[in-house]
């Protein structure tokens, strides 16, 4: 009952406040020192360590540690095979040290448990690994022989089901931290190599940077080739992407609904090095319950009616390659185990069938719902959630990256220039006034569309703003009148028909109303109507 209370009372807490960190903090050393923190007080832990393995040395160094003095730290380097954390590296599997006085491989490099009791002090050390690669370790002691309820120590019984406890929830946080760790030893590989050549900048590792830090621009080598963007939350995009692209581990693609999570997915895909490998996507929400996970998984001939033939599903199309799961939050619960079984084992069975089918793929998933609300409300699996969510990527909105729009809406322009056999040639200033003020909570998709529309019905190569959705038009969306009986339609029409006059002719007003075919009286009449000044258009 003791440990079920332990179970039921820690764990969940102890999980959701690893993922806030991870999720939110930018600095990848603080992301390891607070989780190591958020371990020592959730389940008493007196020493923890985070060691990442140096390729060049082929050493396991502390990078991270909570309870040591930086001396200790120094002192802690272990060779593969070596000692505890040396097999666990080797073997790729947890090892737990019930009691470190009867384990003679534990070596105690750090120097830390000379004063100790170890007689009740338990060590614990889980491999991290992206992929089947182990990168690093995550370890903690621990005294476990607490007395129960009646003051009694607890049985050898319990003791081993303790840790296995803690071994499962090592585990599940060594995956959480894995990016991290990932990020960590590829930038001290670069550091290595390359700090000589390269100026000093505020470190940011890749993580979301906070508004007014330094952003270093990203070289157009570096940036992905299917997006659009020069705004800051748009670089620290870039330089998320550029990062998990090394690895093989599962992403969780984040983000309002319409800006362009599929196209990070694809990023991710392209150039990473399974970019010569199958891509596959799949919609979660587009199909029935009863179709997905024959979609997804296959199905025998005969597993139910109308299946006539073996059928191969998305996850064995994408053997060696990338699956991506858009709306990932609206599997079923059954669907869910399925998956999760498919990240944690590499294994499935076709509906129907009883054969096991072994695959290699790496899942980028992506979801515009708040999925720890969906746990909550048991719709979710956590176990599930904190496998996908290793390495979440937030796309910003576009309400966010406002100088992005007009980039975009020029990308569109030509876009639909060629789909459309048109020659728009510019966008008006009143149509960019109204791109600007819009608050597009459809996003990119939805700036798209207007483009799209707007392109169609130009009948003069240019996009006014008469051609943009109503929804543009109201007076909380661009600052202008709401445009609805025919007069306002017409006035705002004739004002922006006037201003493009005077910005061709630099200002003059007799060439404006000329080419507008208004007298001179007349033109000034509309001018004062609209309060225009023609001094704003003279160079």
């Amino acid at each position: 009952m003791l440990i079920a209370h332990e179970q039921e009372q820690s764990s969940i807490s102890l999980l959701a406040e690893v993922s806030r960190t991870v999720n939110n903090e930018e600095d990848i050393s603080k992301v390891l020192r607070l989780v190591l923190f958020i371990l020592s007080e959730h389940m008493n832990m007196l020493r923890g360590m985070v060691t990442i393995l140096d390729k060049s040395t082929g050493e396991m160094v502390i990078n991270e540690s909570f309870g040591l003095s930086e001396e200790q730290s120094q002192l802690g380097r272990y060779k593969i095979g070596e000692g505890i954390i040396g097999q666990v590296v080797e073997t790729g599997k947890p090892n737990v040290v019930p009691r470190l006085d009867e384990e003679p491989l534990f070596l105690d490099r750090t120097q830390s448990r000379v004063e100790e009791n170890k007689e009740e002090l338990c060590f614990i050390c889980v491999p991290i690994m992206v992929g089947s690669e182990v990168i690093g370790t995550l370890s903690a002691d621990r005294r476990i022989s607490v007395p129960t309820e009646n003051g009694n120590k607890r049985r050898k019984s319990d003791r081993i089901d303790i840790l296995q406890y803690y071994v499962d929830l090592l585990s599940i946080i060594a995956a959480m931290i894995a990016q991290a760790v990932r990020i960590k030893q590829l930038d001290n590989e670069e550091k290595s190599t390359d700090a000589p050549e390269h100026p000093s900048h505020p470190e940011h590792s890749g993580y979301p940077i906070a508004e007014g830090e330094f952003v270093e621009d990203v070289p157009d080598a570096d940036r992905p080739a299917n997006i659009i963007g020069n705004t800051k939350p748009m670089m620290s995009l870039f330089r998320m992407i550029d990062k998990i692209s090394k690895t093989n581990a599962t992403a969780l693609i984040l983000g309002e609904s319409g800006v362009g999570k599929e196209l990070v997915a694809n990023a991710i895909h392209y150039k990473s090095m399974r970019n010569g490998k199958p891509f596959i996507k799949f919609n979660c929400a587009a199909l029935p319950e009863s179709i997905v996970e024959s979609e997804l998984f296959g199905h025998e001939k005969g597993a139910f009616t109308g299946a006539a033939s073996l059928r191969r599903g998305r996850f064995e199309l994408a053997d060696t390659g990338t699956i991506f799961l858009d709306e990932v939050g609206e599997l079923s619960l059954s669907t869910q185990a399925k998956l999760l079984r498919i990240i944690q084992e590499k294994e499935f069975e076709r509906l129907g069938g009883a054969k096991t089918v072994k695959t290699d793929v790496r899942i980028i998933a992506a979801t515009n719902r708040n999925l720890e609300e969906q746990i909550q409300q048991g719709s979710f699996r956590e176990d599930l959630y904190y496998r996908l969510n290793i390495f979440p990527i937030t796309v910003p909105p576009l309400r966010e990256r406002k100088t992005d729009i007009l980039l975009l809406a020029d990308y569109f322009v030509e876009k639909f220039n060629t789909a459309n056999h048109k020659g728009i040639r510019r966008i008006s200033t009143t149509a960019i006034d109204m791109l600007m003020r819009y608050h597009w909570p459809g996003n990119v998709r939805e700036l798209q569309n207007c483009i799209e529309r707007a392109v169609i019905l130009s009948e003069d190569n240019v996009i006014h703003g008469y051609h943009l959705p109503p929804s543009l038009q109201t007076a909380e969306s661009s600052g202008t009148p709401y445009i609805g009986d025919l007069q306002q339609k017409l006035d705002s029409i004739e004002k922006e028909m006037i201003i493009e006059a005077l910005k061709r002719t630099k200002g003059n007003m007799t060439k404006a109303a000329a080419q507008l075919g208004l007298s001179d009286r007349i033109m000034g009449l509309r001018m004062k109507k609209f309060n225009i000044d023609y001094k704003k258009f003279r160079p």
